[in-house]
């Protein structure tokens, strides 16, 4: 009986470090990428996680925005960031999956028909 409840607890603890581990994108990424215009670009993601709630900044060559609306749900990831293009503010969702050390994103810029992809890997 003994030797069972030890295999049940440590089965529980290694599933529990997994489930943490999947989730754990706290820290600093780098993605470069192309956009729909065509011009390759690269962003500095510094995020932070608590429980389900996904915080930061995103930070390129325009400048640094607060990360908004951040959610974490296993190792899926959504945000939004408010930029300014031309005096015009816009927003750009962000949606995609964690997996180790790379991070894959589809873009979406709200109200529009532009969508792009990138890969961000963890520094």
């Amino acid at each position: 009986m003994k030797r069972r409840v030890f295999v049940q607890c440590g089965a529980l603890a290694a599933l529990l470090a997994a489930a943490g581990w999947a989730a754990g994108i706290t820290g600093k990424w780098k993605a470069e990428f192309q956009t729909p215009d065509g011009n390759t670009r690269s962003s500095i993601f510094n995020l932070k996680e608590d429980g389900a709630t996904l915080t930061g900044t995103v930070e390129s060559p325009r400048g640094q925005s607060e990360i908004q609306e951040g959610r974490i749900s296993g190792n899926e990831i959504s945000f939004s960031v408010v930029r300014n293009f031309g005096g015009n503010d816009v927003k750009m969702l962000y949606k995609g999956t964690v997996s180790g050390d790379e991070m894959k994103l589809k873009v979406e810029v709200e109200g529009g028909d532009r969508t792009f992809e990138m890969t961000a890997k963890r520094m």
